[in-house]
């Protein structure tokens, strides 16, 4: 079996815990990474995350990627078979109780929508890919729950199959996050694909992570931090062999240029043989140093500690301060008000018109989830964000900004249906944003939007005067609004402009009834 498994509780014990329902409620990570694929279930006790079972697996999904950017069927079949045993792992959690997030071979992929599609089958919860600097806030909340608690600054290093990762923070809080193009699967295939290890090739290697890394050497260094931490397989890796050569239990650049030494004296990786170095590691070692040498020259590092904590532990702690209603992307909403300056009140009105809109269609409409409730408050608080730019078409420069900025706690899944609902939200229906929507999606994004339009038509005139009691019923393909006695001919403009709604919605084969 290649997996890895570290139980912390049989499963018996398991079993007892949940039938007594007093150990705190499962939760279940899972990291398609590039390399490998991981899986972490935890259980929520007194406010802590207790680690029950972790399991990885080589993928190597990222080696799969042709010069098109397409996953080869070859790599997606590997992960695919790594998934079903995932799946058997998590069959009896609830679906809410699970995170499944693709990073940088996802992210590359041209044709990832055939695999997501098929992982989510055997899985039977949707797979979100997360953008550079998400995964580096992770990574960064895996590792700083790891660490004491100082008000030290460190840096974080992740080197994953196709992207690195670098984060300062204090504490738990990231203040600088940076995603670059190298991995230990991405430069094995440009530099290493045959398994010669060469010093020319080390050279070649060491230099292009260098040029990577001078988009950010500068703005680090100024930084500064007090301490640097590795995490993941690469520097878990290089750590252990670091210590079997006798250079102590942190990677230091002595150490490292001694490991780099010895890997061209195996020249090749089929033939290295440091304790503790597993065999599937073998092949990706020679680019992991490489890469490693290069960060420690380029950011001026002298010695660096390795942590356990990674991105699956990081997406525990994320889920769990939800659970905690500690969710960040409340805290990323509230900064892009303030960036943007947004009107507080007016956004304040189209929300709670929208949440009180979808209060009375949720149950007809098949809404009931918090995620339609927490999405449709997000995009009512975001939707005029394009403003700063230009009134002009500015729902179109709203739903830009939604979907291409960094939106910590957001995958990029989110961003493009915030990004919908804000495009959306007047004028003609964006059928062309519409089909590009995930179509499990589509129907109650829809709809979502719908309510938008409506809250946004009520609140035109952007004063303060409460909204008399209206009243909303819906079935599949219809709406109809009513409004207390006289109120609509004493609001002529609102009449009118709800009329006007009325014939964009029929153009998607919705009929809104007004009286």
């Amino acid at each position: 079996m290649k997996y890895r498994t570290e139980s912390r509780l049989s499963m018996l014990e398991q079993d007892k815990s949940a039938d007594s329902g007093q150990q705190g409620k499962l939760l279940a990570a899972i990291d398609l990474g590039s390399n490998s694929f991981h899986i972490v279930v935890a259980r929520v006790a007194d406010g802590e995350l207790k680690p029950i079972d972790v399991m990885s697996e080589k993928v190597q999904l990222g080696a799969g990627l042709d010069e098109h950017s397409h996953l080869s069927e070859e790599a997606q079949q590997r992960g695919l078979e790594c998934l079903a045993r995932f799946a058997q792992r998590v069959a009896d959690l609830p679906r809410s109780a699970i995170r499944i997030v693709g990073t940088n071979a996802l992210r590359e992929a041209k044709n990832r929508d055939v695999f997501i599609l098929r992982a989510q089958q055997i899985l039977g919860k949707p797979i979100e890919v997360i953008a550079g600097r998400e995964e580096a806030r992770l990574v960064y909340l895996g590792v700083a729950h790891t660490l004491s608690d100082d008000n030290d600054r460190r840096l974080v290093v992740d080197i994953g199959g196709g992207s690195t990762e670098f984060i300062i923070g204090s504490r738990f809080e990231p203040q600088k996050l940076e995603s670059l193009h190298m991995g230990c699967v991405s430069y094995t295939q440009r530099f290493f694909a045959d398994g010669k290890i060469a010093s020319d090739a080390l050279n070649r290697a060491r230099t292009a992570a260098a040029r990577e890394l001078l988009s950010i050497r500068r703005d680090y260094r100024r930084l500064s931090w007090q301490s640097t931490i590795g995490s993941s397989g690469t520097a878990k890796a290089i750590r252990q062999a670091c210590l079997s050569m006798g250079f102590g239990d942190q990677i230091t650049h002595k150490g490292l240029t001694a490991l780099k030494e010895r890997l061209i004296e195996f020249g090749h990786a089929d033939k290295i043989e440091i304790e503790g170095i597993k065999p599937a590691r073998r092949a990706v070692l020679p680019s992991g140093v490489a890469i490693m040498l290069a960060i420690f020259e380029s950011l001026g590092i002298e010695a660096m500690d390795y942590s356990e904590g990674a991105l699956r532990e990081g997406l525990l702690y994320d889920m769990a301060g939800r659970l905690r209603h500690e969710d960040v992307r409340e805290r990323t909403i509230k900064a892009l008000k303030k960036r943007y300056h947004v009107d507080a009140g007016q956004s304040q009105r189209i929300e709670a018109t929208a949440l009180y809109l979808l209060a009375q269609a949720r149950q007809a409409w098949g809404l009931e989830d918090t995620e339609y409730h927490d999405m449709l408050s997000w995009a009512a608080r975001t939707h005029e964000i394009g403003l700063t730019i230009a009134h002009t078409q500015f729902h179109k420069h709203s739903a830009y900004l939604l979907q291409h900025s960094d939106l910590p706690g957001f995958t990029n899944t989110e961003q493009q249906l915030l990004a919908f609902l804000a495009r959306g939200h007047r004028r003609k229906f964006p059928k062309d944003e519409f089909k590009l929507l995930p179509e499990d999606r589509q129907s109650a994004y829809r709809k979502l939007c719908i309510l938008l339009r409506l809250a946004v038509v009520l609140h035109r005139s952007r004063s303060g005067a409460r909204l008399p009691g209206i009243h909303l019923k819906v079935d599949e393909k219809s709406l109809n609004l009513s409004f207390p006695a006289g109120w609509l001919e004493h609001h002529p403009l609102t009449r009118a402009d709800l009329e006007n709604e009325a014939e964009y919605l029929r153009a998607i084969s919705f009929e809104l009834q007004i009286h």
